[in-house]
């Protein structure tokens, strides 16, 4: 019978080898599940075994176990390497399929290095097909690319690992990776259409008062008359903007580096974060995006067995906002002291009602993952009624602005025509 020379994951990550007596390679990978282990290699063998195994595993199976891989240093260049999301959401997506058609991890990583072309995204495939074939674990590669992999990705990888999981794994990444980008996706485009408004609305109002305004000016001059206020006011805003503007420029670098300065500081963070989340409006929105991100995750994590604590400590990672991740430093320490996390998260005023209890329902009827899935897509909802409502009430307060903005110039511009005529007519032929 042909014999297959297998490389795997144990439950504890460590690294398995052993020989294998099957009719083909499919039932080769089917025995290597069966034992709980991650097919990393799978070869066919003309050779025959060694005589003397450390060790026998179930199914005809004769395992070497060695410790281990030390994990390498990663090279900088992979610490800064960086890739879309919509490229990292293929990559997972075909890495799961490949598994789920039966390869092997290496050979996965192998055949995605060859199909995938985009160079960023052939580097980092082939870097880590490198690493597995080094010894290292998969989740442990994964860890030499912060900037693409975040450290949820990771988490999950490994408790695929550590239960022989991993194809599964990567299939609810894709549906989370997916329902993030949706969720950014909505968010941006409702704000596209007020943006442009608002940028052509000032580009507008600074044609009217660059080049409007001077020749209204000389013509003034010509004719003489005392301008009304209005269109003093005009001029005054048309010397300011064409004679000054050098000063405009100074305040806003200034106000930027001042920002930035303020936020460098661990208190300003916190401070300009909080600011953020009472925003009208705009804070509803950042509040109901992570009622949903972290309802999502937090069910995700535990659906797929991470401790409560560490996926307490991701959810923290993802949130983007330095006030949160106090706050829920606060809310770990409490559950650390015995209390469930609805009562935690309640007592931080960081969560509505609705949410803690809805979580609290989760926890006493022990369908806590799927509890919170629910409530991912009660906010979910709501944050697309929120998004459109804003987004539907934003243009018209921008137009709004703007033709007010345009009725003054006109306004000054047609008083001071009225006066000049007004003047004309009382002077003596």
């Amino acid at each position: 019978m042909p014999q297959f020379s297998y490389r795997a994951r144990n439950a504890q990550g460590g690294l398995v080898e052993g020989v294998l007596d099957c009719p083909d390679r499919a039932v080769a990978i089917r025995q290597i599940e069966q034992l709980h282990y991650i097919p990393v290699r799978i070869e066919a063998v003309k050779t025959e075994p060694p005589p003397v195994p450390e060790k026998s595993g179930k199914n005809g199976a004769v395992v070497a176990t060695t410790t281990p891989a030390i994990a390498t240093t990663p090279a900088a260049p992979t610490q800064k390497l960086r890739i879309p999301h919509n490229q990292l959401l293929i990559f997972t997506e075909q890495l799961g399929h490949l598994l789920n058609a039966g390869m092997t991890l290496d050979e996965g990583l192998s055949v995605l290095e060859k199909r995938l072309k985009q160079p960023r995204v052939q580097q980092m495939t082939h870097s880590l097909h490198q690493a597995l074939v080094d010894g290292r674990s998969f989740s442990q590669a994964l860890r030499d690319f912060p900037r693409i992999f975040p450290a949820i990705y990771v988490n999950l990888v490994a408790a695929g690992e550590a239960s022989g999981a991993l194809p599964d794994i990567l299939a609810r990444l894709v549906e989370h990776l997916m329902q993030a980008k949706n969720l950014r996706d909505r968010v941006q485009q409702a704000l596209i259409y007020p943006a442009f408004l608002a940028v052509a609305g000032a580009g507008l109002i600074a044609i009217f008062i660059t080049f409007m305004v001077p020749q209204l000016t000389a013509f003034m001059t010509q004719n003489g008359g005392e301008l009304p206020v209005p269109t003093r006011i005009l001029l005054g805003a048309h010397h300011l903007l064409t004679g000054y503007w050098w000063v405009g420029i100074l305040l806003v670098v200034g106000g930027v580096l001042g920002y930035r300065a303020f936020v460098r500081t661990d208190e300003g963070r916190i401070a300009w974060d909080r600011f953020r989340l009472m925003i009208p409006g705009y804070g509803r929105i950042i509040r109901h995006r992570y009622y949903a991100q972290f309802s999502r995750t937090l069910g995700t994590l535990m659906e797929n067995g991470v401790p409560l604590l560490r996926a307490i400590d991701l959810v923290s990672e993802i949130a983007g906002n330095r006030y949160l991740e106090v706050k829920l430093s606060e809310v770990r320490r409490s559950v650390i002291d015995g209390a469930n996390l609805s009562a935690a998260l309640s007592a931080q005023n960081l969560f509505p009602d609705l949410f803690t209890d809805m979580m609290a329902v989760g926890e006493q009827t022990g369908h806590f993952a799927k509890t919170m899935q629910t409530i991912a897509d009660v906010y979910e909802r709501e944050l697309d009624r929120t998004v459109k409502i804003i987004s539907a009430l934003i243009p018209p307060v921008i137009i709004v602005l703007i033709a007010i903005v345009v009725g003054f110039v006109v306004y000054s511009i047609l008083s001071a025509v009225f006066e000049m005529t007004h003047s004309l007519q009382l002077r003596p032929h």
